[in-house]
Parts: C-alpha cells; structure tokens; sequence
C-alpha cells in the first residue's frame, strides 16, 4: 500500500511539474510571440484557467508528500522525502507571496485596461516563475530517487 503512495505521490507532483515547465519554456514565450495584444490575453485566460487549478494541485501534493514522509518517517530515503516536502512548502510560500498577487492583476487586464507597466510585471511573474520551476523540480528530483 505505502509503495502504491509514493508511486502516485511521485506522479502527482511529477505531472504538476511538467505543466509547470511547459507554462515556463513552451507557453509563455508562444504567448509573448504573438502579434497584438493575443499575449496579452492568453496570459489572462490562462492566469483564471491555472490560476484556479494549480493551488489545489500543489495543495495536494504537499498533502501527499507529507503523508508519505509520516508513513516512511524511519526508513531509508525519508530525509529525502522530508526535504522534498519542504520544497513544495517553499513553493507554495512563494507562490502566495510573490506570484498569485501578479498573477491576480494580471488575469483581469484587457487590452482597455491594462497598466502601462504590464510587460514589466508579466516579465517579473516570469523570473519568479523559473524559480519556483527550480525548486519544484528538486522536489519531485527527490521524491524519485526516495522511491530508489
């Protein structure tokens, strides 16, 4: 049964990773390809879209990743799974601190009402973005060689 959890655990956060990398390396600069303002308004739909998905994926994960960390608490690989809980933590901080409120602009702008600063913001968005990118993938990183 525990084997069962970490397989899923691992695939849970696993597939969040991929649909965060592809929003960082395939969509986003697709999205800041476009002429006009369709940039600007895929980055809107897709902010609402995620922006509704995401904290419950990475909710779970966390949820997952600590249930797995308490089960295995005394057998090898727990450090790891411990250290990878303790990077989706980070994420997730950094995702309320420092992501969701740009994120949260930036769903409602229309090319009508947009601030004159938006490429600025969506570029910060972006920085911050590669970053949680990294720290998620250490996290799932462990999580596989834990299951090892």
């Amino acid at each position: 049964m525990l084997n069962a959890l970490e397989v899923f655990t691992t695939v849970v956060v696993g597939l969040m990773v991929g649909v965060e990398f592809s929003v960082a390396f395939v969509i986003n600069p697709i999205l800041n390809a476009l002429p006009g303002d369709g940039g600007q308004l895929g980055r809107a739909h897709g902010g609402r879209m995620l922006g509704a998905v995401m904290p419950v994926w990475y909710i779970t994960s966390l949820v997952l990743v600590a249930v797995w960390a308490i089960a295995r608490w005394h057998h090898p690989g727990s450090g790891l799974t411990v250290t990878a809980g303790a990077l989706l933590i980070l994420s997730v901080i950094m995702s309320i601190l420092l992501l969701v409120p740009i994120n949260n602009r930036g769903r409602t702008w229309t090319p009508d009402n947009r601030p004159a600063d938006w490429k600025q913001q969506m570029s910060r968005w972006d920085r911050l973005h590669y970053v949680r990118v990294a720290v998620i993938i250490a996290a799932f990183t462990l999580l596989v060689v834990a299951l090892l």
